[in-house]
């Protein structure tokens, strides 16, 4: 590979994500050491609060964590390039209709968002022609309708038109 292949196949370095990763959990862990010594997180006459060992759990994560951001702010390796271009196309194009997909089940009811995400699945990713996804994508929620709702009795969450059927 040239040079100026490796440049604009370049997205973040190994170091950065191991930055961004350890204060995302540092963050995470100061939050579940915050709610649980709010809860309760001391020991008491009758034994422990119901946030004594989550909050102790937290502080060994946030112990971890720092150690492992310290670390790595003070290495000089990990500047390897973490994914290429091609790679993180392929996440993306997963990654995206995925948050879309948990954005209309608010909007559509999950069973409807469902059929939508197959076809789109389907159609765009599988390249199968239209007469082939859109039967599995009525089918699939279909099935699933009947073994939530009316099998396992679990309600999922309902759309406008699951609603107008009395649903």
């Amino acid at each position: 590979m040239s040079s100026s292949t490796e440049h604009t196949e370049h997205t973040v370095s190994n170091r950065m994500m191991e930055l961004v990763v350890a204060g995302a959990f540092i963050a995470v862990s100061m939050l579940v050491m915050y709610d649980n010594w709010r809860v309760g997180a001391r020991w008491v006459e009758d034994g422990p609060q119901a946030g004594y060992f989550p909050f102790y759990i937290g502080a060994i994560m946030f112990l971890a964590s720092l150690g492992t951001f310290v670390v790595t702010l003070r290495s000089q390796f990990g500047d390897t390039n973490f994914v290429e271009r091609s790679q993180l196309k392929q996440v993306m194009q997963v990654l995206v209709p995925t948050v879309v997909f948990v954005g209309l089940i608010g909007l559509l009811g999950i069973y409807i968002a469902s059929a939508i995400f197959i076809t789109f699945f389907m159609t765009w990713l599988g390249k199968y022609p239209i007469y082939k996804s859109a039967p599995i994508a009525v089918a699939v929620p279909a099935l699933l309708f009947v073994m939530f709702e009316i099998w396992f009795l679990v309600p999922l969450p309902k759309g406008p038109i699951e609603t107008a059927f009395g649903y």
